[in-house]
């Protein structure tokens, strides 16, 4: 199973793009990553782990784009 959350816009992406990830995560993932474009630069971090610990080690909110 996954769940698929995106956003376009001109907002920041990372951080609605990781809460929408939190408002999913009940649903048992055990795995879980962000892909932001910046400057025509591609950044994607992704993980196994729980969210929380995801998000601890690599700061998926703060990706940019």
């Amino acid at each position: 199973m996954c769940g698929i959350i995106g956003y376009c816009g001109k907002q920041t992406a990372a951080p609605l793009v990781f809460e929408g990830l939190k408002r999913v995560e009940y649903r048992g993932y055990d795995s879980a990553g962000i892909a932001a474009i910046s400057d025509g630069q591609l950044f994607v971090t992704k993980d196994i782990g729980k969210l929380e610990e995801i998000e601890g080690k690599h700061n998926l909110s703060l990706l940019p784009g």
